[in-house]
C-alpha cells in the first residue's frame, strides 16, 4: 500500500472517531429541524441568562471557557466536548439543545432538570464561545 494511501486512511479513521475509539456523538435527523425560539435581536441577553445556567450546571465539567477541561469532566471518559471547538460550533441550534436535553454517557441528561428556555439560551451562550 502506498504511503499516501495509508495516511489517507488513517486521516479517516481520526476524523471518524474521537478520542480511544469513541465514536462521534451525532444527535438525530430530527433534532436538526429543531429551531431555536429566541430571536437574534434577544439573542446577547439570552446568552447572558445562558451564561448563569452554564456557570450553574455546566462549568463543572466543560471548564471555565467552555474547553472541556473542567475538574469534575478529567476522570469521565470520554472527556467533555470542547464547546469552543468548529465540531461543536459547526452544529446546528437543534442539535446542540438536543443533546443539551437528552445527554449521552456521562453528559447528564439536562430535559427534566433544566427547563427549555433555559436550555436555549446555553445554546446561545455556547454560540459565544468559539474559538
Amino acid at each position: 500500500m502506498k504511503k499516501t494511501s495509508i495516511f489517507t486512511l488513517i486521516a479517516f479513521v481520526l476524523l471518524s472517531f474521537n478520542s480511544f475509539g469513541q465514536e462521534a456523538w451525532k444527535a438525530p435527523e430530527s433534532a436538526t429541524s429543531l429551531i431555536n425560539p429566541i430571536s437574534a435581536k434577544k439573542a446577547k441577553a439570552s446568552a447572558k441568562r445562558g451564561a448563569i445556567t452554564f456557570n450553574k450546571f455546566c462549568i463543572v465539567c466543560h471548564g471555565s471557557k467552555g474547553a472541556g477541561d473542567g475538574p469534575g469532566g478529567k476522570s469521565l471518559t470520554p472527556k467533555p466536548a470542547n464547546l469552543t471547538s468548529l465540531r461543536v460550533q459547526d452544529q446546528k441550534g437543534g442539535e446542540i439543545f438536543w443533546k443539551i436535553s437528552n445527554g449521552k454517557g456521562p453528559m447528564i441528561k439536562w430535559g427534566p432538570i433544566i427547563k427549555e428556555s433555559d436550555r436555549w439560551d446555553l445554546v446561545n451562550y455556547i454560540r459565544t464561545l468559539k474559538n
